[in-house]
């Protein structure tokens, strides 16, 4: 038996009673999609297109460079030679953790809560495809400066990574700064 609804909180939708989806639900919902189509067409063209792999690093500004790499683990590549069965591990951690924080959205009572939260889901469903598809994530971003003669790189990352860091930094200000609206009786 599922959750209870009041009959004014339900509507009709394919000839069953769903509950009503809040408009920042949608707007999460539509962040997380955007974010997932937006990572996986800019990998798909860097490398079928743009041919990444070929060209090897190329510079865009004196501080960013596209690169081709193959991330097997993952934050930082930790865990990047655990091997087939550490990689179907890692993949099952983060669908359950995509399900978490899905349910977490959907109960969010700010929409930016709920907009951080789609560009989490959106960015790890968009790393978790990868994994799945070629056994790992493409980076291809890579930030540098020189200093003194010597060259500093940031780890290579991609623009669900981008996403998913915006997403924890928006909830960090949500949970610290947004306060709560009043619940009603």
């Amino acid at each position: 038996m599922g959750p209870r609804f009041r009959e004014d909180d339900t509507e009709i939708r394919a000839g069953r009673l769903m509950p009503p989806t809040s408009p920042a639900l949608r707007s999460g919902i539509l962040v997380a999609v955007a974010t997932l189509v937006l990572d996986q067409a800019t990998k798909l063209w860097l490398l079928y297109v743009f041919d990444i792999g070929r060209r090897g690093a190329v510079a865009v500004t004196p501080f960013f460079d596209l690169v081709l790499a193959w991330n097997t683990g993952i934050s930082y590549g930790w865990f990047s030679d655990s091997g087939p069965a550490g990689q179907a591990m890692l993949v099952a951690v983060k669908a359950v953790a995509v399900v978490a924080l899905a349910i977490w959205m959907a109960e969010s009572q700010t929409k930016l809560a709920t907009v951080a939260l789609g560009l989490i889901i959106g960015g790890a469903i968009g790393n978790a495809i990868d994994r799945f598809a070629w056994g790992a994530v493409v980076d291809f971003a890579l930030l540098h400066v020189e200093i003194s003669g010597k060259t500093y790189n940031w780890y290579v990352f991609n623009l669900a990574d981008v996403a998913i860091v915006a997403g924890v930094a928006a909830l960090l200000y949500d949970s610290f700064f947004i306060v709560p609206a009043a619940k009603a009786p």
